[in-house]
């Protein structure tokens, strides 16, 4: 046909006529066709190759995916299509593949810890979140002063499924639980508490309060320990607050020497004076018993005496003797007719012979 169109341009291929059009249409079929045939079943072998390779790369994958190990010291919790199933124990397992079931693994043996106001090189919690160390621990206490505490909670997961799903985030809400009753227990004590005496006191209330908060707010935590580590007074104050406390320290060892020396003077004390004290009464027993025993002996004699005077008389007479003779150099011994004894005696020769 040589005669022009007067209508619009119709000269792309949906713009010829009737059999124009069908046979382009004819020729796009065969065209698919063709390209269809080299990867379907029957095409040219290169697009079975393709297919066979795409086909044996899903089994891989959904093979590889269809196992999971869980470590000894951990659970897995199953879920299908984002659905809680089951919480699997340790060991090798089998779940559907290709992103039908997921584990998730729970360390729930494994003691955790978030640190607060510092980092340790290399050993961070999976579950600690990121924090500003500087602001956790700035505190106020009941006095009104300022102290920058530093601690450790450590803590297990008790419960996978509220771990997981109660609670969003229970890692960061145990952080600002954490945070919450540590500056309200400080703020109950002063400085002195806090950075000396109350340290184990802070600590067990603290561990009481998050381990209450935990349970109701249901996050699936056991906390085990809650300890301080570093407290400091603020920078600007802390030259000033470092002499307080080595004026304290001169002021608890004085008290201490003198405590020693206390227990050192006073014992001694007590016992001599215990000393002193049994050795009169060992010598106020001793008069007594020896003044009881003469009196006994008196008695003694006494009755003796009068059951026979004569007797006890001679009796007596010969033991004094035996007491005094002994004691005597020169002993003259006469009878009782003798009436002067004068002219026997040369005094001289006496007299010569006791000096």
């Amino acid at each position: 046909m040589n005669s022009q169109s007067t209508g619009p341009d119709n000269s792309g291929p949906w713009g010829q006529g009737p059999k124009d059009r069908s046979a382009d249409i004819d020729a796009f079929l065969r065209q698919g066709r063709q390209h269809l045939g080299g990867i379907l079943p029957g095409g040219s072998p290169s697009g079975r190759g393709l297919l066979i390779a795409a086909a044996l790369g899903l089994a891989a994958y959904g093979l590889w995916s269809s196992y999971y190990t869980v470590p000894s010291d951990s659970v897995a919790v199953i879920q299908r299509f984002g659905k809680f199933v089951a919480e699997v124990p340790p060991g090798l397992h089998f779940k559907f593949p290709l992103g039908i079931d997921t584990a998730t693994i729970v360390p729930v043996k494994r003691q955790l810890k978030q640190e607060f106001g510092f980092a340790t090189p290399g050993g961070n919690d999976p579950y600690q979140s990121p924090t500003d160390g500087r602001r956790e621990t700035e505190m106020v206490t009941g006095d009104l002063n300022a102290a920058l505490v530093e601690w450790v909670v450590q803590y297990r997961i008790s419960d996978p499924v509220k771990f997981l799903f109660e609670v969003r985030e229970p890692a960061a809400t145990l952080r600002y639980v954490s945070e919450s009753v540590m500056r309200e227990v400080v703020g109950d004590r002063t400085v002195d508490e806090v950075i000396t005496i109350g340290r184990q006191e802070i600590e067990s209330e603290a561990l009481l309060k998050m381990q209450a908060l935990a349970t109701k707010y249901a996050m699936g935590i056991s906390i085990d320990q809650v300890q301080l580590k570093n407290i400091n007074p603020p920078e600007p104050v802390q030259a000033s607050f470092n002499e307080v406390n080595q004026a304290q320290q001169e002021k608890e060892r004085l008290i201490n020497e003198a405590r020693r020396e206390y227990n050192k003077v006073i014992p001694l004390a007590e016992g001599e004076k215990d000393q002193r004290i049994r050795e009169a009464d060992g010598y106020r027993l001793k008069r007594i018993n020896e003044a009881e025993g003469d009196a006994a002996r008196f008695t003694a004699l006494l009755a003796e005496y009068l059951k026979a005077p004569d007797v006890t008389q001679r009796r007596i007479y010969i033991e004094t003797l035996q007491d005094v003779l002994p004691g005597i150099q020169s002993k003259i011994i006469v009878d009782g007719s003798t009436s002067s004894i004068l002219p026997l005696l040369n005094l001289d020769r006496q007299k010569e012979t006791n000096q």
